[in-house]
């Protein structure tokens, strides 16, 4: 398992590097672009292969993010056209930065209606990966259900996978926060979740997870990330994950509120804590 957080990369993915490995970080995750546009960028391949060989040296795992207001599900014809272009370009970008995938959040509905924004949004997918031969998957990432958010639940994810042309290029971002918002898992339903990935198959397409906490309280459909241990769902529930071995082999990135990266470093070792006190009672229950 792999133990990071999602680290700027305002002055370049060498420096954002640079800046995981000195906070003691084993994966990092960076956005595309600006988090909050659509619009293009250029990629500065220099900077690109120092990040990639950085990474390999140092056996860093790179996850990485686009837009926030990417809808996939967007009525808009013009809209469409420019998510479409969008996403092609953070995929790019996603492959210069030797990342494992590029999280793209679901689609919604925006009032037409959950079948028709489930509809659209394959249509959209569809529109993309037809035109994208690179290595990088997109990674589907569930959501809490705010608004006319779309993918919620695991098997509402591998229907949309499964509904594209091209399911071999998609794969999964679980977010612990938004699910648990969503209603979907909490302490004492942790092992029906786990079962639910592994008998829908989407476990097999599992790329990388987003560790948060939670401000807002079970099924409140509220996106509201928290430190680990402060929120809702609590350090108990959380360390599930660390401890699993349906998990061991993934990212884990934290994407909790701080106001200054150097925060992390704390918070990770505290995770690696957890996760040490967690493998070890498991050893003496085992």
């Amino acid at each position: 398992m792999k133990i990071g957080c999602h680290i700027s990369v305002g002055k370049g993915l060498e420096k954002a590097v640079l800046n995981a490995i000195e906070l003691g970080a084993e994966s990092l995750q960076v956005f595309t672009k600006n988090p909050r546009g659509l619009r293009p960028k250029k990629v500065d391949y220099k900077d690109a292969a120092k990040g990639v060989e950085l990474l390999q040296k140092h056996d860093l795992t790179l996850v990485c993010h686009t837009p926030y207001i990417t809808n996939l599900s967007t009525p808009k014809e013009d809209l469409q056209e420019v998510t479409i272009r969008s996403i092609l370009e953070d995929l790019h970008i996603a492959e210069s930065y030797g990342a494992v995938g590029a999280v793209v959040h679901c689609g919604k509905h925006v009032g037409e209606g959950e079948e028709y924004g489930i509809k659209r949004m394959v249509e959209t997918l569809d529109m993309i990966l037809s035109q994208y031969e690179g290595s990088v998957k997109l990674l589907l990432e569930n959501t809490a259900g705010q608004g006319s958010e779309l993918g919620l639940t695991i098997p509402a994810l591998m229907e949309i996978r499964g509904a594209t042309r091209y399911p071999e290029k998609i794969g999964f971002c679980f977010d612990t926060c938004h699910s648990f918002a969503a209603g979907q898992w909490q302490l004492e339903t942790f092992d029906q979740l786990t079962e639910q990935m592994k008998e829908t198959g989407y476990l097999e397409h599992l790329v990388a997870i987003h560790f948060n906490d939670s401000k807002a309280p079970f099924a409140s459909q509220k996106d509201r990330h928290e430190k680990i241990g402060k929120g809702e769902i609590g350090s108990e529930a959380l360390a599930k994950f660390l401890v699993s071995p349906l998990f061991d082999h993934l990212p884990v990135v934290l994407e909790t509120p701080v106001e200054d990266e150097k925060e992390y470093a704390e918070e990770m070792v505290y995770l690696h804590g957890l996760r040490e006190i967690g493998l070890s009672q498991v050893k003496q229950e085992g």
